[in-house]
């Protein structure tokens, strides 16, 4: 589970963290308004960087 206190990414790791629990993409993007290929990205970043690597995409 990811854990963040910063406001800038903390919909994106909830948005993560979401679909992880579920164990479904589809529910959480639908839900929190987030595309698929969004999720993807953040997840991307995420394995690459850490929950930091959200942070400089806040904008995305």
């Amino acid at each position: 589970m990811l854990h963040t206190n910063n406001p800038i990414i903390k919909h994106k790791a909830d948005l993560l963290n979401l679909a992880k629990e579920l164990e479904n993409v589809f529910k959480p993007c639908q839900v929190m308004n987030v595309t698929r290929d969004s999720f993807y990205r953040y997840q991307e970043l995420v394995e690459k960087g850490g929950i930091d690597a959200l942070i400089n995409r806040h904008l995305s």
